[in-house]
Order: C-alpha cells, then sequence, then structure tokens
C-alpha cells in the first residue's frame, strides 16, 4: 500500500498535495466537528490529533499551504456571518477567503524548510502566537477531549515523539512512544459546583431582530418572568446571556428600579450596554439585595468590537464598515462579582476564552454570550471547546448563558 502512495505521489504530485493537505486539515479539524455532531470519543480525538499534527511534519511544502488553507476555512468559516448585520453582508464570502489565506500563511511557515525537526520547532512556536489578536486556532486545543494533556510541555513532547522516528535507527524508533507517554493526561477532571442554585436561561433571539424597536417589550417582559419563574422555583441567582437587554441600561432608570425590587429574592445577572461621556461599553450588570454591580468587558474582540490595526486604519475601517462607531472600551483589569459569599470572575462572551479571565484566584465563573451574530455554524461549539480548554486548565468552573447555543455549566 505504501508502494503504491509513493507511486501515485510521484506520478501526480500536485493532486497528491492537495488531498494529503485536505486530509490533514480533516483531522486537525475533526473533533470540532464531532463534537457538534454530539460525538466525544476520546481515542478517536487523540488519534486524529497525533495524526494530523505528524503530517504537519512529514508532507511537502505545498501540501502545507494546501492544509493551512483548508484549516482556517474549517475552523473559521463563520467569522463574516455578523457583517450583514452592518449593511456589509455582500463582504462575507471574503472575510472567509480571507481567513483562510491567514492560516494558509500561519502554517506556511511550516513549508520553509523540509527538515522534521525545524518544522517541529516551528510549529511549537506558532502555539505562542495569535494572528491580530484572534486567539481562537489554540493547536493544543485538538487534545481537549482526548488522553493527551493541555499543557505546552505535553504539546512539545508529543512533536519530539513525532520527530524522533526521523532520526533514530530503526531498532530505536519505539523510543519515541516513551515520549509520547509523558504527554498524556494523568490528572483527572476537577468537577466543583458553586454551592447556590443557579439558573442559566438560554435564549434564541435571531439577531436580526434583538435589536429592533418591535422586540423590546417582549423581550423585556420575556425577561421579567423568567425572573419570577426561578423565584418560584427557589433558585437564588439567575444568569443570562449577553446584551439579552438591548439597550443603554443606565438609561433606562424604570427598568434597573424593577430589577432592584425583584434582587431582593433572587440575584440577577445580566448583560447590556453602558454610555458613558460618549464611550460605549459591554456590559455585565449584577443585582443583588437592592442594589447593583456593574462589570465592564476586559477583552474585545478583534474586527468586532475593537480593530487591531494602527488608529488610522481604525477610523477608515469604523468609518466604512461599521457606521463610524467608535470602538468598545474596555475595562483596565478583570471584576469579580460576591454572590452570596461566593467569588465569581465576569467573562462576556469572547473573554471567556482568554486566559487574562483566569489569572488570580478564580474557581468560578460567569460568562455571558450571544452567539446569534453567527447562526447557524459551529462557532458555538468552538467556543464551548475553548471554554473546556482554560476550565480544566485552570480548574476553573463556567456557567455560561448564551443566546443561540452554548448555555450550560462548562469544566
Amino acid at each position: 500500500m505504501l508502494k503504491n502512495i509513493e507511486t501515485f505521489k510521484n506520478n501526480k504530485p500536485l493532486l497528491f498535495d492537495l488531498l494529503i493537505g485536505l486530509v490533514t486539515a480533516l483531522l486537525f479539524s475533526a473533533f470540532i466537528y464531532l463534537e457538534h455532531w454530539g460525538i466525544t470519543l476520546k481515542l478517536f480525538n487523540t488519534i486524529f490529533g497525533v495524526a494530523a499534527l505528524g503530517l504537519l511534519l512529514y508532507i511537502p511544502k505545498r501540501a502545507i499551504l494546501v492544509a493551512g488553507f483548508f484549516i482556517g476555512l474549517l475552523w473559521f468559516y463563520w467569522i463574516g456571518y455578523s457583517f450583514k448585520y452592518n449593511g456589509v453582508g455582500y463582504l462575507t464570502p471574503f472575510i472567509t477567503l480571507s481567513f483562510a489565506i491567514i492560516y494558509m500563511l500561519f502554517f506556511g511557515v511550516l513549508a520553509l524548510s523540509n527538515k522534521v525537526y525545524v518544522r517541529a520547532l516551528l510549529l511549537f512556536s506558532l502555539s505562542f502566537f495569535e494572528p491580530f489578536d484572534w486567539n481562537w486556532l489554540q493547536i493544543e486545543l485538538l487534545f481537549v477531549d482526548s488522553y493527551i494533556g493541555l499543557f505546552k510541555y505535553q504539546l512539545f513532547f508529543v512533536l519530539a515523539a513525532l520527530t524522533l522516528p526521523n532520526y533514530l535507527k530503526f531498532k530505536y524508533k519505539d523510543a519515541s512512544i516513551l515520549l509520547l507517554l509523558l504527554a498524556l493526561n494523568f490528572s483527572p477532571s476537577i468537577e466543583k459546583e458553586a454551592p447556590l442554585k443557579i439558573k442559566l436561561v438560554p435564549t434564541d433571539i435571531a439577531q436580526d431582530k434583538k435589536w429592533a424597536r418591535a422586540s423590546l417589550k417582549p423581550t423585556i417582559f420575556m425577561i421579567l418572568k423568567e425572573i419570577q419563574n426561578a423565584i418560584d422555583e427557589d433558585y437564588e441567582v439567575i444568569v443570562f446571556p449577553e446584551s439579552v437587554f438591548p439597550l443603554y441600561m443606565n438609561e433606562n432608570q424604570k427598568i434597573i428600579d424593577r430589577l432592584l425590587k425583584y434582587s431582593q429574592d433572587i440575584t440577577i445577572v445580566a448583560g447590556s450596554l453602558y454610555r458613558d461621556k460618549g464611550n460605549n461599553y459591554n456590559v455585565t450588570y449584577m443585582f443583588q439585595n437592592g442594589k447593583y454591580e456593574m462589570a465592564k468587558k476586559l477583552v474585545l474582540v478583534p474586527f468586532g468590537e475593537y480593530v487591531p490595526l494602527p488608529k488610522f486604519a481604525q477610523n477608515i475601517i469604523n468609518d466604512m464598515f461599521f457606521a463610524g462607531q467608535a470602538d468598545f472600551v474596555t475595562a483596565e483589569k478583570p471584576t469579580d462579582f460576591i454572590i452570596k459569599g461566593v467569588k465569581f470572575r465576569n467573562a462576556i462572551c469572547y473573554e471567556a476564552t482568554c486566559q487574562e479571565i483566569y489569572e488570580g484566584d478564580v474557581s468560578y465563573v460567569i460568562a455571558i454570550s450571544n452567539n446569534a451574530w453567527f447562526a447557524p455554524s459551529i462557532e458555538p461549539t468552538i467556543q464551548k471547546l475553548l471554554m473546556r480548554y482554560y476550565a480544566r486548565k485552570n480548574a476553573t468552573t463556567i456557567y455560561h448563558s448564551a443566546n443561540y447555543k452554548g448555555t450550560g455549566i462548562v469544566r
């Protein structure tokens, strides 16, 4: 069989590169789609992940470019979906193509050399790099539901185990398996829950209806009904998704007063917007015991809530694609809510998948999201996998409430 593959490779090199590059991308992305379809198989995820990294070390240079292109496509085809809500939906295919090209170049660095050990070092280095501050392609994420661990040293041992057979004599090649054993995850998952009865509210409000004036009253009615039901069911905390209140909360005192009244019976956590001195903030409100606190978002979404380019380019892009709106303003540090004596770190959507939120003493996180920007797609699945990745690395339990898929406890 190997002889037939080699013959095919020699006779049809371009087709071979296309096929092997596509196979590499499929193996690299398989765990996402299996999770999306409700399939979690640790053995398959382990084999597919190790095979994908191995292929990146050994396949022809041209095939690496093909693999990178399709990895970008398979992981992030949905990125451009949100642009239609800014009146520039025609850009969606171009955004999709851009991400495919970005990751073709990202992995294309490996094509600078045919030497396996050089590629291994480059691939390990890429695990520290985030193009345009976009951190959703974590190489270790391949092993989030596998027998391999999630830490950098374990990725290093996997790459070393895949590299050594190319340099060892035949009778010593099995020694590389020992390195792979060092990459295994021997730590049991830590499952802990906050000592509170928490209700996570899932919503499914289409993005094109969410901000429509006609939707405001039904949305507020739904929120108040959920709060009353939670009180009747003896919940201590209720958590709503990001921007569940599609308005600037600080400019709507009647709603604040109503929530303050409810907060005598239950703690309410909900997303909204905040405007102050011309600055816009994406925030979480926490109403408790007749008072409220507010947490501003710390980490913004690149090209969604801010443009990671020099100031002059930011202004041009905001004027062209975002109706001249300025970037959101961020908090200076993470915010913790103390809810009935228990500390929760606040996280709004994208930042729940960023290490900055997990710095310090963080046992519990309340995360709120609006995934309707990207419906229908695998975006909520990738988000859930990334939250699981950070939860397990940091021994944290995440309470996640989302609009359009993803609501649940992540650990």
